[in-house]
């Protein structure tokens, strides 16, 4: 429980840092490649064991970290297209909602638990996370031409949390976690460069201190979300279905009550009953364990 409690915090601190990044004006492509670097140097200083290359691309897991670097450069993308085309609200529905794509994995391949207090908890999660995150009374629109960003969005999270999962179940040991880790981020960092580098032929680039230091701030705690949520699945006593559920709705609620209390955000009625349905859900969901 300690782990995924870290993770909650190290994930609600990436959600601070990118409404800091409004407030400041900073350059998210920027920032996240940078980010990506950070998180990489992170997983390499927590490694204990001497780093070989050799050794890197020959574990069952290599390939796999090539895929999902390539992925989580893809879901910021489709993520950011989300939001200009169809609204923020849009983007973070369908990034939020992505969560039932490990939790019905879990329940199908694993056999984990399928009570009927943890079936109830988690369709109330789903729908906390909807009435939590629509920032507008008459809920979202979505434009047909562009359905397919938000439904891209909505998959491509569902795979990283699955795929996590998987190779954490099947290839990754626990000795390996920080390298594992730091391997994915390493590839994101190269992908988003090779990005960066695309635009600077289409567009002046500049490159701004500011920026390098805000994907510094997210780098850090970014990798610990990823690092600690590792670990919280390799706990025997709760199914992974249970930690990803726990974990993205508890992050939905610190978010918001952060988002209250420190940037003055307001919430409509539809929010607040999002947030009693996701206190709800948590308690439901952990009864059931």
């Amino acid at each position: 429980m300690t782990y995924l409690l870290l993770s909650i915090v190290a994930s609600s601190w990436i959600l601070i840092t990118f409404k800091l990044f409004a407030k400041y004006n900073v350059d998210i492509l920027q920032a996240i490649i940078v980010n990506y670097v950070a998180a990489c140097v992170c997983g390499l200083i927590a490694y204990t064991e001497p780093i070989k290359i050799y050794s890197i691309t020959q574990s069952n897991w290599f390939y796999g970290t090539i895929i999902l670097g390539f992925i989580f450069i893809l879901v910021f993308n489709f993520m950011a297209i989300t939001a200009q085309k169809n609204g923020l609200s849009v983007a973070a529905v369908a990034s939020k909602m992505s969560v039932a794509i490990p939790v019905i994995f879990g329940i199908i391949v694993y056999q984990e638990s399928t009570e009927v207090l943890k079936i109830i908890g988690i369709i109330i999660a789903l729908i906390a996370v909807y009435m939590t995150s629509i920032k507008t009374v008459g809920g979202i629109s979505i434009k047909k031409e562009y359905l397919i960003y938000p439904l891209l969005v909505f998959f491509g999270g569902g795979i990283i949390d699955t795929s996590l999962k998987f190779m954490e179940t099947n290839y990754v040991s626990k000795m390996d976690i920080p390298i594992f880790s730091a391997t994915i981020f390493g590839f994101a960092a190269i992908l988003g460069a090779l990005t960066l580098v695309y635009k600077a032929t289409r567009t002046t680039l500049k490159i701004s201190t500011k920026n390098i230091i805000a994907g510094i701030c997210l780098g850090v705690p970014n990798y610990f979300s990823i690092y600690f949520l590792i670990q919280a699945l390799r706990n025997e006593n709760m199914d992974s279905s249970t930690t990803f559920i726990i974990n993205n709705v508890a992050i939905l609620l610190v978010s918001t009550f952060v988002g209250i209390l420190f940037f003055k955000e307001k919430l409509i009625l539809k929010n607040w009953i999002g947030i009693i349905l996701a206190i709800i859900s948590i308690l439901l969901v952990t009864f059931s364990i």
